[in-house]
């Protein structure tokens, strides 16, 4: 096989995230996840929570100095957290950081956009 097939092959089995990181959850894992009680953490800014967000989700900026230790303040580390941006980069960012800090992490796939395109609630 040429060198070029094996790496197109390779390209393909390896997922887009890093190895050592889960993958983002789809909406029907996360939607049974909120029925079973994680915590919604909603990592925007202000603004764009204005515009909607998840029910019962808490509002924690990734983009602010402290980022680690506000999440701490608002959540139970030792409880698992559905942490969710507007199309998924922040919050793959936000989930890493919490991962490290010790949470159990779990990133919505496609961010709030997804998920309201799935026809999924948001509360203003």
């Amino acid at each position: 096989m040429k060198l070029a097939a094996v790496l197109a092959c390779l390209a393909l089995a390896t997922p887009l995230h890093a190895a050592d990181e889960p993958a983002p959850v789809k909406i029907e894992q996360a939607e049974k996840q909120i029925t079973d009680g994680v915590q919604i953490l909603d990592v925007r800014t202000p603004d764009e929570w204005k515009e909607g967000h998840l029910e019962k989700a808490k509002l924690v900026t990734l983009s602010k100095e402290g980022f680690v230790e506000k999440a701490k303040a608002e959540l139970d580390p030792k409880k698992p957290v559905l942490v969710y941006c507007k199309s998924g980069g922040r919050s793959a960012k936000a989930a890493k950081q919490l991962r490290e800090a010790g949470f159990t992490v779990y990133d919505l796939d496609g961010g709030i956009t997804a998920w309201q395109k799935a026809g999924k609630p948001v509360v203003k």
